[in-house]
């Protein structure tokens, strides 16, 4: 981020008052900006002026070149202050405004991103857009000043034809995503298809999917470990495994600290965009939990743990509870990344010989690196393996070990004296729900009650101060400063859904029912605000029953595409199955069937695009598997550790103290099941397997457990 604490706000940029970490980092631009809300439309409309729009995000480094290039320059401000109303949104802060927008940038570009630029009619609809333009003609872009004095001149003499244009972009926005793809029969053979399509695309030499730039599909991932665990599935095993290996031994991993940077913009996974995000981060923790869950991979549980590492020590507040938003890429401007990279000269003033010997085969430390802007600077990622070097006849594992974690160590220490990337501290709500559900399924595969109690705090923070307790809930829990939000940012069909299943996930670790009617509350709370009863499926905004929404807001999306969280109508529909399963209320189920149903003659087509709505789909079809572990001590533990083994999208593992679990105590449908079925004589915990809804008689031995799970799933 570039500096917040700026100089006196020039006369008439709004962005004084600010929360938003973005937008205060625009506030002493001469530009005279405007938050998104009525008084900026009001404007436009008054004045006749159009609108220009900027949607970034505090991470995004070309946001941030093109602030210095243009919105920082006194001569394309002037520009903009005589001929427009200009608004800025923090992509982040409001994804309902950016979502619009992007289908209708892409809609006339054919690309979008960030930054988005956009020409508004003074009622919102864009005429004209595109991601980032120079300050004058390079790069095969139009000069910004030429731009804007082109849309200009549009909209005082050739008005009727940027209205039309308007028009049909309005239209473009509407389809997009809100379509109807009803027709086609719900089947498992979807999520196959979307699993071949995935891997038809698969680099098997690099891992990942397409060539560059490469991202990762934590959806996707999960999609094709269900279905090599689960149907047998070779390829979707090679597919997730080699991509996780991959992953975390590039560049786009962070060696020294742990954690994932964006994407990578090489097939090979070396060279990153730098910033790091909460939401990759959360979903990553969770391939790879599941990865050791099911694969047995140490590597995949040693990556996990310092991703935890990573988000404890640098994302989280400790104290209160709540995750971080994000870690930027860059210091400044003309930096791309030094925080994180290293000269050879850098590795050598912080090591000793040995050391550096291993660092420079270890990691790649070369004279000659991989960064553009510095021949120089080099990314660390492993060239190779420890395992590799130990087969060389050279030192043994333990010993490459401890010099590996000795070396990264120092080179951390020194990486710690050097500024550090700005962190965005705000606390989103979905973000922040999103990463409860990966340390509570972290707490219970690897046994982490430092997980547990964290995620417990911060949900219990999320529900405290996001939420009304009833219909509510908010988007923002804390922006940066710590404040809460001054005016209610209403949530999204995310915020809701991932909310659902964290404090699903918190009963289940923790055993405490007011979060599992935290969750039922929600559910009928999502359902009220965002279901289509009459064509079925979820809006990702509520229906409006004041004021018209204000621009490209009135058009109605049901998000079905992951970019890059999973989508709001399968995470809402799965939380509603698993709701389902607890409670026994028929309507949850009903209304995840024909959520998914609405868009089954078109999901197929989405592919690697569309692993939240395979994963959901075969929750949906698949009957579900409930291990309900009964009692306490060391027998309990071990049951549950065994249970815990494997992954299935559709399993899910209840362990219940029968001293503290009573009639009440527990959901109507596991009461059901667990209180009826007498104990074992003298067992101190037993287990009981249930397809569906039937049950086998209780287990009591861990073996026999693995050998009934085996035959279940």
């Amino acid at each position: 981020m570039r500096d917040a604490s700026s100089p006196t706000a020039v006369a008439g940029n709004q962005l004084e008052s600010a929360a938003s970490s973005y937008l205060r980092s625009a506030r002493h631009q001469p530009v005279g900006w405007h938050a998104w809300g009525e008084a900026a439309f009001e404007r436009a409309k008054a004045e006749g002026k159009p609108i220009l729009l900027d949607i970034g995000a505090v991470w995004c480094h070309w946001c941030h070149v093109m602030d210095r290039e243009s919105y920082e320059n006194p001569e394309i401000a002037a520009i903009i202050n005589k001929h427009f109303v200009a608004v800025k949104v923090d992509r982040d802060e409001r994804p309902d405004v950016d979502a619009r927008y992007q289908a209708a940038v892409s809609s006339i570009s054919g690309q979008g991103g960030w930054p988005l630029t956009g020409f508004l009619t003074p009622d919102g609809r864009p005429y004209f857009g595109g991601t980032y333009f120079p300050p004058d003609d390079r790069y095969g872009r139009p000069g910004f000043g030429r731009v804007l004095l082109t849309m200009a001149q549009v909209w005082r003499e050739r008005r009727d034809e940027a209205l039309e244009t308007a028009a049909s972009v309005m239209a473009a926005i509407e389809h997009n995503e809100s379509f109807s793809g009803r027709g086609g029969e719900l089947t498992l053979a979807i999520s196959e298809k979307l699993a071949t399509a995935a891997l038809t695309s698969f680099d098997s030499r690099n891992g990942g999917f397409g060539s560059q730039p490469k991202f990762p599909h934590p959806a996707t991932l999960d999609l094709l470990l269900h279905l090599a665990v689960n149907r047998g599935n070779t390829r979707a095993r090679e597919a997730f495994a080699v991509t996780l290996d991959h992953m975390a031994r590039g560049g786009v991993y962070d060696q020294l600290a742990g954690g994932f940077h964006r994407y990578s913009v090489d097939e090979r996974w070396v060279v990153p965009h730098f910033e790091k995000m909460l939401y990759d981060n959360s979903e990553l923790l969770r391939n790879y939990v599941h990865g050791w869950q099911a694969l047995g991979r140490e590597e995949f549980r040693e990556t996990a743990e310092q991703i935890v590492a990573w988000l404890d020590s640098t994302m989280t507040d400790r104290e209160r509870g709540g995750f971080y938003a994000s870690q930027d890429a860059d210091v400044g401007l003309d930096d791309d990344g030094d925080y994180f990279t290293w000269t050879q000269e850098e590795a050598r003033a912080v090591l000793d010989d040995a050391e550096l010997r291993f660092a420079a085969d270890y990691w790649d430390i070369g004279a000659l690196g991989d960064m553009h802007h510095n021949p120089a600077k080099n990314v660390l990622h492993v060239n190779i393996t420890l395992e590799e070097r130990a087969a060389k006849a050279g030192p043994s594992l333990e010993t490459l070990r401890a010099l590996r974690e000795r070396t990264r160590q120092k080179l951390l220490a020194a990486r710690a004296q050097r500024t550090t990337p700005f962190i965005d501290r705000t606390l989103y709500t979905g973000w922040n729900a999103m990463a409860v559900t990966a340390y509570f399924e972290t707490a219970r595969v690897l046994r982490s009650d430092s997980c547990r109690d964290f995620g417990r705090r911060t949900l219990d923070r999320l529900l405290a101060e996001a939420w009304d307790g009833a219909a509510t809930l908010r988007h923002v829990i804390a922006y940066s400063q710590g404040e809460a939000p001054a005016a209610h940012t209403a949530g999204t069909l995310d915020d809701y859904a991932f909310t659902i299943h964290a404090c699903i996930d918190a009963w289940l670790v923790c055993g405490e029912m007011r979060y599992y009617h935290a969750a039922v509350k929600l559910a009928d709370a999502m359902i009220a605000a965002y279901h289509d009863s009459a064509a079925g499926g979820f809006f990702d905004t509520p229906a409006c029953a004041g004021p018209a929404p204000l621009g490209a807001l009135g058009a109605r999306r049901k998000p079905l595409q992951d970019s890059p969280t999973p989508a709001g109508n399968p995470t809402a529909a799965a939380a509603l199955l698993r709701l389902e399963v607890l409670s026994g209320r028929k309507e949850y189920r009903d209304i995840a069937q024909d959520t998914l149903a609405s868009f089954a003659g078109i999901a197929e087509h989405f592919g690697l695009y569309a692993g939240a709505y395979g994963l959901a789909l075969e929750r949906l079809l698949l009957d579900p598997i409930q291990i309900l572990v009964i009692g306490s001590g060391p027998e309990g533990e071990l049951l549950e550790s065994v249970a815990s083994k494997g992954f299935a999208v559709n399993k899910t593992v209840i362990c219940i103290d029968p001293s503290h679990n009573i009639p009440g105590g527990l959901p109507d449908a596991v009461a059901e099941t667990a209180l009826f079925v007498p104990a074992p004589p003298g067992a101190k915990a037993w287990a009981l397997v249930c397809r569906g809804r039937t049950c086998l008689p209780p287990i009591v031995a861990a073996e026999d457990l693995a050998q009934a799970l085996q035959t279940s799933l």
